[in-house]
């Protein structure tokens, strides 16, 4: 029997036009049923009506069905699209699987020798891929010279051509099912999910994110108990769409194997990704910003010991933020402000941002600081803490608070406010990446207070500002 080989869909055409046609499908439905303008003035009834969901399940199906890009397009509308999208959008959106058939290797061949060219013979590939996703699949490689193991990410032949196309063609799609409504704030928003998305399949900028992340991490693995370990690259093996690094084994943190650690060594890890995010905020103003769990991998030790000598693997740089300077400020006074619930200073960082407008009424000021303050809460000084998610201990229960539950409602009420004004990408990217740390401190059931951990970094920031002041 032949072989059947999968691969991306060579004409945009047939793509665009089906995308065009299940938008069409989706708009028309809503506008017989009449929902539209609940749905799209975010009104309270949008969640409520089962029509709507059932068209959002739809919509997103027709995504599915066209995989690649497609999926990964999805994916970053369930990241960003809170701030543009209906909520039964989004809710349906977060559904899309990253995980995918990966191509034959016969499909795959000829475009890896074409990009390493000569070195293609240094390498035997495995062709059976050991993960496949949306953009890339990954094989394991033996360096005939060496005898080493290294681990290559391919990205599927033709993607950069049909990128752009593809995007397009999912945006006509949001607009034909009056899933939104085009506009300046909406092109904005668009624009920056694009250059998002180029970000993920740039390889020599992934590459060198990657070598500049692992100096960092160098510089402060003396100071954490969990170590944190970065993959060696092999730049002689990467290329515009092939990336080579070190092969590591490891644990997912959702790994029922990593709950049945001690509570000390569950604590250990926990503490090591939060410190991770300030870091990256206070100390490097560099940060990964996907959450997914996917991206981390846990190295232990002997798992029969209370205390051990636990890694942290960091694995994928594709999404990289550099965050300006300015923006950097107001991030970090906001967070110190949000931390010791100082209301004022706390606003003051918001209109920074630009989450707030400078002449937000009262109660604008008030549900944001609100919805800033809950978020933060775990930061909070241990006598601040809410009484009924601590321990025995008085140490916090990051599982027991159900804090991001808590915090999804604020926000909801938060988008169908008049006050509400739509925050910048690079504010949208870090808010989901700080829940994307607690969430994974939920998924190792930590229980310790956050707050000196936190404050050391924030103390030795503004010790930072003081000096540049006095210069």
């Amino acid at each position: 029997m032949a072989k059947k080989h999968r691969g991306l869909k060579g004409s945009a055409l047939p793509r665009t036009l089906s995308v065009s046609l299940a938008g069409l499908r989706a708009g028309g439905a809503l506008a017989m049923d009449g929902v539209v303008q609940r749905v799209m003035g975010r009104g309270p009834d949008d969640d409520d009506s089962e029509f709507a969901r059932r068209e959002a399940r739809r919509f997103v199906q027709e995504l599915g069905k066209l995989k690649g890009t497609y999926i990964k397009i999805g994916q970053m509308l369930a990241l960003f699209g809170e701030q543009f999208l209906p909520r039964v959008l989004v809710t349906a959106l977060r559904d899309l699987s990253d995980s995918t058939e990966p191509l034959h290797w016969d499909a795959l061949e000829s475009s890896v020798r074409d990009s390493l060219g000569e070195r293609y013979g240094e390498l035997d590939i495995d062709p059976q891929a050991i993960a496949a996703a949306s953009l890339a699949q990954v094989h394991l490689a033996k360096i005939r010279a060496s005898g080493e193991w290294i681990c290559l990410k391919f990205q599927y032949p033709g993607l950069a051509q049909v990128i752009d196309s593809d995007f397009d063609a999912v945006v006509r799609m949001l607009l034909l099912a009056r899933w939104v409504k085009a506009g300046r704030e909406l092109d904005d928003w668009l624009k920056s999910m694009r250059a998002h998305l180029h970000n993920e399949i740039d390889y020599r900028r992934e590459a060198t994110y990657t070598q500049r992340m692992s100096a960092l991490i160098a510089g402060v693995n003396n100071d954490s108990s969990v170590r944190y370990h970065v993959p060696q690259l092999y730049p002689q093996y990467c290329t515009d769409t092939v990336l080579a690094m070190e092969y590591i084994e490891g644990f997912s943190v959702a790994d029922p194997d990593v709950a049945k650690l001690s509570l000390e060594r569950r604590n250990a890890l926990a503490k090591a990704m939060l410190e991770l995010f300030f870091y990256e905020l206070y100390e490097w103003g560099l940060l990964q910003t996907d959450p997914n769990f996917g991206n981390y991998l846990l190295r232990v030790d002997d798992r029969r010991k209370r205390i051990a000598e636990d890694e942290l693997v960091l694995l994928d740089f594709g999404s990289v933020l550099e965050c300006p300077e300015d923006f950097l400020l107001h991030l970090r006074r906001t967070i110190d402000a949000g931390m010791r619930q100082n209301r004022p200073q706390l606003v003051e960082g918001l209109i920074g941002l630009g989450c707030l407008q400078p002449d937000a009424s009262d109660e604008g000021r008030a549900l944001f600081a609100q919805f800033c303050q809950h978020l933060l809460e775990p930061l909070r000084p241990p006598e601040r803490l809410p009484e009924q998610y601590l321990n025995e201990n008085g140490e916090y229960c990051w599982g027991r608070s159900q804090l991001m539950r808590r915090a999804g409602a604020l926000a909801a009420q938060s988008t169908v406010s008049r006050h509400f004004t739509t925050p910048s990408r690079d504010f949208a990217l870090i808010a989901r990446k700080l829940t994307g740390v607690f969430n994974f401190i939920v998924a190792l059931d930590a229980q310790f207070n956050a707050y000196e951990l936190v404050e050391a970094h924030i103390r030795r920031w503004r010790q930072r500002e003081r000096r540049g002041a006095q210069k």
